[in-house]
Parts: structure tokens; sequence; C-alpha cells
């Protein structure tokens, strides 16, 4: 019996500390995202990008999906999840929406954007600590069996791509002046806000 209860109370400490890093993992992610929308915004403006204003408004949505899992875990049950799930899938179809009106404005009008040295540092900042915030959340949310945090962690991994597609944009718009390269990459992002919103409607 004692056997039994020694097992117990590991068991119980082990699914304490994976919960205490999914907590690290999204804090770490909310912090990044909040200094990024103010980064991103203010590059986005000067620049007139609206590669850079979709990744903020992205970086939004993640700000939303990081509170969501953080309120999860402190204790959620099944509807909980889906809500929280439903939540995230809704903020992501909104963006999609948002951003394909406004690639095809620019698209139309030509309207090409300022070289941004500013968001191509971010950006590819970005990518790397997204990968690896997406590795981690990924380990942890499959040890807790927690589909939450595994969408979330999916939604992360997203943001890298996003960060990449959008630095790609970026860079050929600043060195080639390929202006058209900036809404085409915001269109990677339509591309992903869909999927990802349907997936996690589908919940």
């Amino acid at each position: 019996m004692l056997l039994d209860d020694r097992v117990t109370d590991t068991e119980r400490s082990a699914q304490a500390n994976l919960v205490r890093r999914g907590y690290v993992l999204e804090s770490i992610t909310l912090g990044w995202n909040v200094v990024g929308v103010v980064i991103l915004v203010a590059a986005a403006l000067a620049a007139r990008s609206i590669a850079l204003a979709g990744f903020g408004l992205d970086s939004l949505i993640e700000i939303g999906a990081s509170t969501v899992v953080i309120w999860e875990l402190s204790g959620a049950d099944e509807e909980r999840q889906r809500k929280a799930l439903r939540l995230i899938g809704v903020a992501f179809l909104v963006l999609a929406a948002y951003l394909a009106v406004q690639s095809l404005i620019v698209l139309v009008a030509r309207w090409a954007p300022q070289p941004s040295p500013v968001g191509i540092a971010w950006t590819g900042v970005t990518a790397l600590v997204m990968f690896g915030l997406a590795a981690g959340k990924a380990r942890t949310g499959r040890a807790l069996g927690n589909p939450v945090l595994l969408t979330e962690g999916r939604v992360t991994f997203i943001d890298g791509i996003l960060a990449v597609a959008v630095l790609v944009g970026l860079v050929l718009n600043s060195v080639l002046g390929w202006w058209w390269a900036d809404p085409l990459a915001a269109f990677v992002l339509v591309y992903y806000a869909v999927r990802e919103g349907r997936a996690a409607l589908a919940h």
C-alpha cells in the first residue's frame, strides 16, 4: 500500500510539473506577443505593410489563445475546453476575412509598402522563438493529454511559419522592390488562419 501511495504521489508531482511547464510556456508566449503587437503596429504604420499589420493581428489572437489556455489549465472540464477551442477558432476566421479583403484592396490599388528593417528583424527573431515554444507545448500537451494546449501549440507553430512568410515578403520588397510580395505574404496568413480556425471549431 505504501508503494502504491508513493507511485501516486510521484504521478501527481509529475502532473503538477507538466501543468507548471504549460503555464511557463504560455506566459512566455503571452509576454512576447504583447511586446510584438506594439512593435508590429508601429512597423506596419511606418511601412504601410498589410503583411505586418496582419501579423500584428495574429499576435493579438495568440495573446487571446495563450490567455484561454492559462485559464483552461487552472482547472478545465470538457465543456470549458470546447469553449476555449471555439474562441480560438472564431478569432482565426475573423482574421482570415479581414486579411483577405485588405490584401485584395492593396493588390488592386497597387499600394507599395516601404522597406521595414524593424519588421524584418522582429519577424526573423519571432520565427525562432515561436518554433521553440511550439515544440515545448507539443511535448507538454501530449504528456498532459490536453487538447487545448496541443491546439494552441499548433497555433504557435503556425505563428512561426507566418513569421517566415512575412519575413520573405518584407525582404523581397526591400531588396528587389517586389511590392506585391507583401500582400501575397498576407494571403499565406489567410490560408493558415482559415485552416486553424476550422480545425479548432471542429473539436
